[in-house]
């Protein structure tokens, strides 16, 4: 019995862990808790709403299993995502995003608000690379264009 108490009295370390599907359900509890149009206070200054709830809804679905890459809006910017996609951050060499692997540089993005379009070219070579990656911004940032526009 002496073996299994720990020194000043506290209470004996244990091995048990919990699960990710304990610390999920918990977190999920925890965030039913709160009104549907709450706005983490990250984005408390954020001066249009609609955004920081996306940001705040984004933020959750993320820590769920979104695919970061699949979102419409920045956490780092705190905007659109169509609205920074040209910003060096958003290139990932190592999956290809914004990236022409054939002339190792950066690839231009080019969004029309008014249209809804976005166009991805190389301005080495000029092309647009059909990678998986590519095709991935493209509908992001089409996504995230619709989404600030419906209003």
């Amino acid at each position: 019995m002496e073996s299994q108490r720990s020194p000043r009295g506290f209470a004996p370390p244990t091995t048990a862990e919990p699960t990710s599907e304990t610390t999920r359900r918990n977190r999920r509890d925890r965030l039913a808790l709160q009104p549907a149009d709450f706005v983490a206070p990250r984005y408390a200054d954020v001066s249009d709403h609609r955004l920081a709830l996306t940001l705040t809804t984004e933020d959750r679905s993320e820590e769920d299993g979104l695919d970061p890459l699949e979102r419409v809006t920045c956490r780092t910017h705190r905007r659109w995502l169509h609205d920074c996609v040209a910003s060096p951050l958003h290139i990932v060499i190592v999956t290809g995003t914004r990236w022409c692997r054939k002339c190792e540089c950066a690839l231009n993005v080019a969004i029309d608000q008014l249209a809804g379009d976005v166009a991805v070219h190389c301005p080495s070579c000029g092309e647009a690379p059909a990678t998986r990656a590519t095709r991935q911004l493209v509908r992001a940032c089409r996504a995230s264009l619709a989404t600030a526009a419906d209003r």
